[in-house]
């Protein structure tokens, strides 16, 4: 692809998005100080957030701040911008997870759409170190399909991905999973980042923008909701009373299909 091309490219991708995501940036800033605290208190375990393509640790900076005034010690994942696949990049996030883990315990990891990847995988290689996983509009199905423009920005920084990894990267880690997905959702279609209900499994539909899934209001209650279940006592998750408003109507739960994972 041509530098011109992918410029085309990153112009189509935020173009649909970046008004809704900057009206979700301006009601987390009017709001979220109502959410530094609440009915649940953090129990101080270790949150490592990664975040999407092309951004870096200041595009989860405002979420990882609520998340240390809920309770919590909020990591980025200080590697710079995420490009794809690089010569180390797995094994240092390997490092700062098993370096977590030493100082807090089992790590709950947020990922933010490619970061959702590099989550899933970090807990594959090491699920004993990581309490559950969340991923925010992550292509976890077939990306390459999934995100046609964000695609061809990542083709154009990493090549095309052997078809087999493609394969590798849709199974899912043994630890409790919550896909957060949004049917309006500009950059992934949504049906990608569904994860299989099981027991330890979900997928949560909000409503939003993909740009602005990190500092999306609902987003954040999802998030704060899953980081505040006690270790072993997994359940699916339910909006409070006062927040059924912002999710759209919920079918029953499948039934229970697979063994409890580690990391539980």
């Amino acid at each position: 692809m041509s530098s011109r091309r992918m410029k085309v490219s990153l112009v189509d991708l935020h173009s649909a998005e970046g008004g809704r995501a900057v009206d979700e940036l301006f009601a987390f800033h009017v709001l979220s100080p109502f959410m530094r605290g609440g009915s649940h208190e953090g129990d101080g375990h270790a949150a490592l957030v990664i975040p999407g393509l092309l951004a870096g640790d200041r595009s989860t900076e405002d979420l990882r701040d609520l998340l240390q005034a809920r309770g919590y010690n909020a990591f980025g994942w200080e590697q710079g911008r995420n490009y794809g696949p690089r010569p180390g990049v797995e094994d240092r996030l390997l490092a700062q997870l098993n370096r977590l883990h030493a100082a807090y315990g089992p790590v709950s990891l947020i990922g933010w759409s490619l970061g959702g990847l590099y989550a899933r995988e970090l807990a594959k290689r090491a699920p004993d170190c990581v309490r559950q996983v969340i991923t925010l509009g992550s292509p976890i199905g077939r990306a390459d399909e999934a995100a046609p423009h964000a695609s061809r920005v990542f083709k154009f920084l990493n090549g095309t991905m052997d078809p087999a990894r493609l394969l590798e990267l849709q199974h899912p880690p043994p630890v409790p999973l919550t896909a957060v997905f949004s049917k309006s959702d500009g950059v992934c279609g949504w049906e990608a980042c569904l994860q299989e209900q099981t027991r330890h499994a979900e997928s949560v539909e909000i409503h939003g923008s993909h740009l602005g899934l990190g500092h999306n209001l609902a987003v954040v209650h999802v998030i704060c909701d899953r980081l505040a279940q006690p270790v072993g006592d997994w359940r699916p998750f339910e909006p409070g009373a006062l927040w059924r408003w912002a999710f759209p109507f919920r079918e029953e739960a499948m039934s229970p299909a697979c063994d409890a994972p580690r990391g539980t």
